[in-house]
């Protein structure tokens, strides 16, 4: 997928600066500083705890070490060293163009900042990007990609503009049934995703903190909902953010495959364990996608209407294997 008009796709981009903040991890609740580092070619994503002994701090960004998706995706390395909570600084690197970065913390999860990606593009674009000297690759898809989880779905079909349709529906009046969708080219992910806030509900919070989790969750970092009501005072940034914010979440979930994926990504019901799983599923079947440069790829006539169809396709599947479950 891709984003941001201004952006050279045909090459890798890195940082120009360093970026830095300070911040509350929104599950644990511990104060953490952050610095995101410029990285070489081919390197892509990698998270460095440097409250770890050095032998053991290093952390790709990758869909094979995720290893919690329970209420935010965490990854982790050989030793055990986790990061929670990168669904949202990997959705604004992606959503930036950048490709190759060093992300260092001295605590166990990412800033929470307001609960959207919007601070770290701010920060972002404040370092600033150079292109590097070297092509960058793509998943280019060949056929559909399907996982379902009980009432939950999510698809990656073959597409020439890279789009993301997400569906929620909530039995909370306040959230209810929402459908976005979006192509992600000239600015819409600042534009359209970037501002949207991740949500929760007011009754489920002392459960959550009983779990060890949202222990750092407040107004300023979350939208509440309490009853059928949104209490934060300044309300929605949009009327539709819940959704939004769900596909900035899976922005952030598919960057961990790696490279951007040229293609259409649709779901019903998503979250941060179904897109791994998609992601997973993806790299399970080999013949369903390749890599190629963003120079290879090719606009083959006719294309759009075949991935229209296999979206239909897709989708019906999908519904009939709902109605065998159900």
């Amino acid at each position: 997928m891709i984003a941001a008009k201004n952006i050279d796709w045909m090459t890798q981009r890195t940082l120009k600066s360093n970026v830095r903040y300070v911040g509350i991890g929104l599950h644990t609740g511990h104060r953490v500083s952050m610095r995101v580092r410029p990285a070489g070619i081919n390197t892509g994503i990698h998270f460095i705890r440097k409250d770890m002994p050095v032998a053991e701090r290093l952390i790709l960004a990758r869909w094979d070490n995720v290893t919690d998706t329970q209420q935010c995706t965490v990854i982790s390395n050989q030793y055990g060293v986790s990061v929670r909570s990168v669904e949202h600084l990997m959705a604004a690197l992606y959503g930036c163009g950048i490709d190759n970065a060093l992300v260092e913390l001295d605590g166990p999860e990412v800033p929470a900042m307001d609960g959207s990606s919007a601070p770290f593009v701010a920060l972002i674009d404040r370092a600033g990007a150079v292109t590097q000297s070297a092509p960058r690759r793509a998943i280019q898809l060949h056929k559909p990609i399907t996982v379902c989880d009980g009432d939950k779905f999510a698809l990656l079909m073959p597409d020439i503009t890279p789009k993301l349709t997400v569906e929620i529906d909530f039995a909370n009046g306040a959230v209810g049934f929402q459908r976005y969708s979006v192509e992600l080219n000239d600015d819409t992910f600042k534009r359209e995703l970037a501002k949207a806030r991740t949500f929760g509900f007011a009754e489920q919070v002392g459960q959550l903190r009983e779990m060890g989790l949202a222990l750092g969750g407040s107004l300023q970092n979350a939208i509440v909902i309490e009853g059928e009501r949104v209490i934060n005072q300044e309300g929605l940034r949009f009327h539709d953010e819940f959704v939004r914010h769900k596909i900035l979440d899976c922005i952030g979930d598919l960057a961990l495959a790696g490279v951007p994926i040229i293609g259409h990504f649709f779901a019903h019901k998503p979250g941060h364990k179904l897109n791994n799983a998609l992601v997973h599923q993806l790299h399970t079947d080999v013949d369903a996608w390749s890599y190629v440069t963003f120079g290879e790829i090719q606009q083959r006539p006719g294309w759009r209407r075949l991935a229209e169809v296999t979206l239909a396709d897709a989708v019906q599947l999908a519904k009939a294997w709902l109605q065998k479950v159900a």
